[in-house]
């Protein structure tokens, strides 16, 4: 897709906007979102975030003797410039601290998993002559025979059928 200003370059910046319920989208290189003001969108953006959100403890602890990490040697103050713990150990010395900017950011402390739209896991049985042509008739497809795969899957019904 190439960008909607100049039509030169291939777009790299994706803006959606919502004005009072209307969606407009515009796709632009990185030259012409550079001068319509649209940058700081990089990998490190996120890390800013948090750097961010940490940043409101540095001023409170500032006079608190600075405790290190026995593991990585990171500091809460690392932590909280960087936005990144260092190490698992660091959950452990600096739990305290770090409980509620985890509960603030992913609003709980325990990961539950995230699974949308996941059927449940069926076990089937690997010499079961339906389960092979099942998977054949899915190779066949992918190679695009479609006559072969005609003649499986009527096979498969057959098969069906009989049970």
């Amino acid at each position: 897709m190439l960008c909607e200003k100049c039509g030169k370059y291939a777009a790299t910046t994706h803006i959606k906007t919502s004005i009072n319920g209307k969606i407009t989208e515009q796709n632009l290189c990185g030259y012409c979102a550079a001068k319509g003001g649209y940058t700081g969108f990089g990998s490190n953006s996120i890390s800013n975030l948090l750097a961010s959100m940490f940043g409101q403890s540095l001023q409170m602890s500032s006079g608190e003797e600075q405790v290190r990490c026995g593991c990585c040697g990171s500091s809460f103050e690392d932590i909280a410039k960087t936005g990144k713990v260092g190490c698992s150990m660091c959950y452990d010395e600096f739990g305290n601290k770090l409980i509620p900017y985890l509960k603030r950011i992913h609003g709980s402390v325990r990961h539950v998993g995230k699974t949308p739209g996941r059927k449940d896991l069926v076990v089937t049985n690997s010499n079961d002559p339906i389960n092979e042509l099942k998977a054949q008739l899915a190779n066949l497809v992918a190679m695009e025979n479609y006559e072969q795969a005609a003649v499986v899957r009527d096979e498969i019904k057959r098969l069906e059928g009989e049970k």
